[in-house]
């Protein structure tokens, strides 16, 4: 994914965050950053869209490994204690590769989309684009013009907003997030970074007992 106005660091989150294997071992402390920033350099380089420096992307590995330690001090406050959360289910996630579209495609697919449902999400990736959008069945027929629509949609599915002031540190909330969902047993299906909000996308058998738990560590 191509992240606007990121940062090496951001790309590190997201890139460790979405990777359980990694992210697990990352918190136990088994990670060669070396290694590891040799691994990812490419996805790295993905999301910002230009080269980076395999030293840059070494420092930001280990300042994130280094936001897993529990600090007594610093835990006794929820990262997540002035975050607005919102859920909405009957979700619908289609996915399509930038081969099945050139930019001006793109355009009037989406303002097509619009007229049908307004209240969408939409994620420029690398090699491909993702709507989150309420399943309807007009959005359906949309797609569905296009050769193995059936392959672009997944359904079943639910997503939560984390939105975090902009005076609050927000470097923790990825790892925070995946975290707390993993250790009660929530595995998300995926999850989608900007500069002022995390969307997480869950199977919606999930979605409210994911909204409470992290509706808990906000109010506690």
């Amino acid at each position: 994914m191509r992240l606007v106005n990121a940062s090496v660091p951001d790309a590190v989150r997201e890139i460790i965050t979405q990777n359980r294997s990694i992210y697990d071992c990352m918190k136990m402390d088994l990670i060669n950053y070396t290694a590891l920033a040799v691994k990812i350099q490419p996805v790295v380089e993905k999301h910002l869209g230009g080269q980076v420096n395999l030293n840059t992307i070494v420092v930001a590995i280990k300042r994130y490994s280094d936001s897993f330690e529990q600090k007594d001090e610093v835990k006794k406050e929820s990262v997540l204690k002035n975050a607005r959360l919102s859920l909405t289910d009957g979700i619908l996630g289609i996915k399509f590769s930038t081969d099945d579209f050139g930019s001006e495609d793109t355009a009037s697919l989406m303002n097509k989309f619009s007229e049908i449902n307004p209240d969408y999400e939409f994620f420029r990736l690398a090699d491909s684009f993702r709507v989150l959008t309420e399943d309807l069945a007009g959005i359906r027929e949309l797609f569905g013009a296009f050769g193995n629509a059936e392959d672009k949609f997944s359904t079943g599915l639910a997503k939560i907003k984390i939105l975090i002031p902009p005076e609050q540190d927000r470097n923790d909330v990825a790892s925070y997030v995946a975290g707390v969902l993993h250790s009660n047993g929530i595995e998300p299906a995926n999850a989608f970074f900007s500069q002022d909000n995390i969307t997480i996308v869950l199977n919606e058998k999930d979605a409210s007992r994911a909204y409470e738990i992290l509706r808990s560590e906000i109010v506690r």
